[in-house]
């Protein structure tokens, strides 16, 4: 197993437990992620951005489908969809680059609609 699979493995089960110490600490005070609404950068920023997401996705039932994925070297990207008790993600992805065990740079699009 590659340091990038390792480090995108430990995304997705932080990710999964809710566990936002354990999503931080992949990330650095100078990683970018990329939103189409704009640029994410810094631990404090994303502290926000995934505390909002952990609480959205541990509140009642949601589902978490990973279409596909795949590791390239320092890079990772994963084709999800996804449902929470507020929004309806029909289709997900997130590029990674992987620079000394950290994510430096992640991009995320996806298409997402407020449930009924």
């Amino acid at each position: 197993m590659t340091s990038t699979e390792i480090i995108l493995d430990h995304h997705l089960d932080c990710f999964s437990k809710g566990d936002l110490k354990g999503l931080l600490s992949d990330y650095t005070e100078n990683t970018v992620l990329e939103t189409p609404t704009g640029q994410i950068t810094g631990l404090k920023t994303l502290r926000k951005v995934f505390a909002s997401l952990v609480t959205e996705f541990g509140k009642g039932e949601s589902t978490f489908n990973m279409l596909r994925r795949s590791v390239s070297g320092n890079h990772a990207f994963i084709f999800w969809r996804a449902q929470t008790e507020d929004n309806e993600y029909h289709v997900g992805t997130d590029t990674f680059y992987i620079v000394d065990g950290k994510i430096a740079y992640q991009t995320f699009a996806g298409h997402i609609t407020p449930r009924t």
